[in-house]
């Protein structure tokens, strides 16, 4: 077999969710792909870990979106569901509100609409605009800025462009999630249950714009799922996929520099030896690619100098006993928001009553947990490290508060001694986060989308510093999530066929 001239040789660092669907996408056009990655395992942020026969999900656990996963089996001719299936979760989420009401958001609009009305003095006609709104929000937005480049001049010369552009008001850009939601919804229980999914990207729902709010419909309107056998069956599928495809795999090899001249990219350097490439394909956190990889070169600092996301610190308890009232996905909300974001994102501690986000995938999976027992996934958000001032000392007392608000909140809405029932015990905070994700400052979501134009901020798919450079992930456009890094994926990886050639 002859081997591939080098113009047709893709570097790809990094192996999350966008590394592994680029890497496919690119060999799926007949380009030679090797794939180098800092860790022994593949995913990035999807990965998992075993403790004393638990199995935990150790990244992102709420999936929607599936079919984006699904095309890249297409994509290379092959059935996804012989590979992966999922289930549609109903109910999606269990909610524990501070004053021990609780709700279930069921998949069924109508039933959703009368069991959140009962239990609130939210009135059905609301809860119905909301969802239109939402899916409208999406419907706009979906073919500008989320599945081609904002940063190419003639992706804003169509009609699908001059549309969502006269229906701009419809996105609700130029008010916060928390106040377009207040104005609308009358309980302040409904208005903190989607005010949180700001949370889903790192943000702040008394600073985010409203246009957030479509985050709901990608969960309530078109589905949240289970892969079956855990989130980390994703990853392992689509690495098996990309070597079917002949992509060559560089576990536990971390990529030291992308290598340049006259300001065009020529390779990368592994293990002190450089190797030529013509094109480089960045799954990695903007920051560590222009301060790290690429030292020489001015980063553009609109974009590296913005406010980081939040991160978060999660606790991995393998608990005695088994918890009825708790589903796969389980919300304990603060009884306080702006008190919440308030010392989240500017006094950067946790509050008095932060939410607690609880994830039990052996509800869906019996097999991640002994007879009798469950994995238990905490989380609570907090700020990110910060780049001067944090300590060792200083993370360790966050930590230690997080586990407190944890264990105290969880314990009064569920009305036991949660820590009697813990028998394992891991924990990854901003720290571990950092060290194995290379995420700057271990922000979980890159930066965050607080401010008006923050979509805009983004950086985009493709260097105008380095030419030969591409980029995806939740750093840059369009954003952080797996569906968002699917897409980022796809327009990084159409670039790079586009110039390079097949």
């Amino acid at each position: 077999m002859s081997t591939p001239a080098p113009q047709r040789k893709v570097a790809v660092i990094g192996s999350g969710i966008a590394g592994l669907a680029g890497a496919i996408r690119l060999a799926a056009q007949g380009l030679a792909v090797d794939v180098f990655e800092a860790e022994h395992t593949v995913g990035g942020k999807i990965s998992e870990q075993h403790v004393d026969g638990f199995r935990f999900d150790r990244g992102p656990s709420v999936l929607t979106m599936p079919q984006y996963i699904d095309d890249l089996f297409r994509l290379a001719g092959e059935d996804p569901a012989a590979h992966i299936r999922y289930e549609r979760l109903d109910p999606v989420f269990h909610y524990f509100f501070a004053d021990g009401s609780r709700f279930q958001s069921h998949a069924d609009r109508e039933r959703f609409i009368t069991a959140l009305s009962e239990l609130t003095v939210t009135r059905p006609e609301e809860l119905r605009t909301f969802f239109h709104r939402a899916a409208r929000k999406l419907e706009l937005t979906d073919p500008v800025f989320l599945q081609r480049s904002l940063h190419r001049l003639r992706n804003y010369t169509d009609r699908a462009t001059f549309r969502g552009l006269f229906h701009l008001g419809a996105l609700q850009a130029f008010t916060t999630m928390d106040r377009a939601n207040r104005r609308l919804l009358r309980d302040p229980r409904t208005v903190a249950l989607f005010n949180q999914y700001a949370s889903y990207n790192g943000s702040d729902p008394f600073q985010a714009p409203a246009t957030l709010n479509l985050i709901a419909h990608y969960e309530l309107g078109l589905g949240a799922y289970y892969p079956v056998g855990g989130m980390y069956r994703i990853a392992a599928e689509l690495h098996g996929l990309a070597e079917r495809l002949g992509v060559r795999f560089h576990l536990g090899t971390p990529v030291e520099r992308i290598l340049t001249e006259r300001r065009r990219v020529t390779g990368i350097r592994v293990g002190g030896a450089d190797l030529p490439y013509t094109a480089v394909l960045a799954n990695a956190d903007v920051h560590h690619v222009f301060r790290i990889l690429l030292p020489d070169v001015k980063g553009p600092r609109l974009v590296l100098d913005r406010p980081r996301s939040s991160s978060v610190v999660v606790f991995f308890w393998g608990m005695e006993g088994t918890s009825p009232e708790l589903g796969l996905h389980n919300l304990f909300l603060s009884g306080d928001q702006r008190d919440e974001y308030e010392h989240l994102f500017r006094a950067k501690n946790i509050g008095a009553d932060p939410s607690v986000y609880v994830y039990i995938s052996s509800k869906k999976n019996p097999a991640d947990a002994p007879p009798g027992m469950e994995n238990w996934f905490v989380m609570i958000s907090v700020p990110p490290l910060s780049e001067r001032t944090d300590t060792e000392a200083e993370m360790d007392k966050l930590r230690a508060r997080a586990r407190e608000a944890a264990i105290t909140k969880l314990s009064r809405l569920l009305g036991r001694d949660v820590s009697a029932a813990i028998r394992v015990e891991r924990t990854m905070d901003p720290r571990t986060i950092a060290q194995r994700t290379r995420s700057a400052f271990g922000s979980v979501y890159g930066y965050s989308s607080n401010g008006m134009l923050s979509a805009f901020l983004r950086h985009a798919n493709f260097s105008r510093r380095v030419k030969g450079l591409y980029l995806s992930g939740g750093s840059v456009h369009p954003g952080p999530s797996i569906p968002l890094s699917l897409l980022s994926a796809k327009i990084a990886s159409g670039m790079v066929v586009e110039a390079v050639g097949k």
